[in-house]
């Protein structure tokens, strides 16, 4: 009913008038995206670190980064690959619903690496870039204390609607963006 006609009813000021159904809010609501966007980001920014494995890329890679110089082979693979398993740890274990306390571990090694890039930064005098590593870095520290302490994801038991559901996502993760990667790293001049 039009407001402006309620208040011309008698006896309409005491009538409490419902409120809007605007959209809400909720910590479970924003964790679900931050946990998506930067599960896929870590992923593929993980994925272009394990493809360093191979010389050639890794010869050519100071000219794309100029920090890859700095830092051994092995290491910059084994970044990539902590950030893989972040990155998939973000997701698969909250959405299945088994061991879902890998998400806020998962965050929070995450948050360590950021903290860790951005004094690696800092020493090298690299100020541009750390910035990304604090914005990194909190979002998967709020992301570790939001499904750590203040909206944990229950135990549950996978099912088959589950187990589809994790590898789509998985599917989605190779197509959308380690395929991506692989193909600018590999095909495209530094």
């Amino acid at each position: 009913m039009n407001p402006q006609i309620i208040e011309r009813l008698p006896g309409a000021k005491d009538i409490e008038q419902p409120k809007g159904r605007g959209r809400r809010f909720t910590l479970n609501g924003v964790l679900w995206p931050l946990q998506v966007v930067f599960g896929f980001f870590f992923a593929g920014s993980g994925f272009g670190k394990v493809l360093l494995y191979d010389g050639v890329l890794y010869a050519a890679a100071p000219r794309a980064v100029a920090w890859y110089a700095a830092v051994p082979q092995p290491l910059i693979v084994f970044i990539g690959v902590c950030e893989v398993l972040g990155g998939v740890g973000l997701i698969l274990p909250a959405m299945t619903g088994v061991k879902p306390k890998l998400t806020p571990l998962a965050a929070a090694g995450l948050t360590l690496t950021m903290i860790l890039a951005a004094g690696f930064h800092i020493v090298r005098g690299e100020y541009a870039l750390v910035p990304a590593n604090l914005l990194l870095g909190g979002g998967t520290a709020f992301i570790a204390v939001g499904r750590g302490k203040l909206r944990p994801v229950a135990p549950a038991t996978i099912t088959t609607s589950r187990a589809l559901q994790s590898f789509a996502v998985l599917g989605a993760l190779a197509l959308l963006v380690c395929a991506p990667t692989w193909y600018t790293m590999t095909n495209v001049q530094f």
